[in-house]
């Protein structure tokens, strides 16, 4: 690792083998010393990524409740099961279960999600509407021309709900939805930060612990 690496590469690095030494130790109960522990991480620059709050996300949640059961769903997905854009723009019908919504993230590689009463409530509703239009396709969002909600028209959903909202939407984005529902989980759903690294579908925990120092 070259002195020249970014704060960010470095501190993730030093976080990921932290935990391969921890669980050396702790689990596998090969090593007696955890030499790792005295690894100094770097400083991160403060992050200016902004996130809601959880009275700004209560509110675009009403916001949206009052336009459409679609658009209903697209928000109450985003801030209660942390996806990514692009895994919520291709989820299909087959992939949201009775309790747990099927995801399929980066490297092809598939997670379960399991659903709050919020997340399953909105998704039975635009679900039961869904199924009295003539759709020719499996996609769980549809266009207004029954095709698959392209990740721009989502994108432009989201944007509209915020403004109406009365939320600035300088510095917001989907992906601020994410890292929003990530900062709520952790901060007022009391999710550890292991399971907090599984919703988001993480390979490193170190990129998950970015999560825990928001808000």
């Amino acid at each position: 690792m070259t002195l020249n690496t970014a704060p960010g590469t470095r501190y993730r690095k030093i976080v990921s083998i932290r935990q391969f030494w921890k669980y050396l130790k702790t689990k596998a109960h090969l090593l007696d010393n955890n030499i790792t522990e005295e690894l100094e991480t770097p400083k991160l620059p403060k992050r200016s990524a902004r996130v809601l709050t959880l009275e700004e996300s209560v509110r675009l949640l009403i916001q949206a409740k009052s336009c459409s059961a679609r658009d209903d769903c697209i928000i109450t997905i985003f801030l209660n099961c942390a996806l990514r854009l692009s895994e919520l723009a291709s989820l299909n019908i087959e992939q949201v279960e009775s309790d747990i919504i099927s995801i399929i993230g980066k490297g092809n590689k598939e997670r379960k999600i399991f659903l709050t009463p919020a997340a399953k409530h909105s998704l039975s509703k635009w679900l039961a509407i869904r199924s009295t239009l003539q759709i020719d396709n499996n996609a769980l969002f549809i266009s207004r021309n029954k095709g698959r909600l392209t990740t721009r028209s989502i994108q432009n959903v989201v944007k509209k709900h915020i403004v109406a909202a009365g939320i600035n939407p300088k510095g917001l984005s989907t992906h601020k939805l994410r890292h929003t529902a990530a900062t709520l989980m952790y901060k007022y759903g009391h999710v550890d930060i292991r399971s907090l690294q599984q919703i988001l579908g993480h390979e490193s925990i170190a990129t998950a612990e970015i999560y825990t120092s928001c808000g």
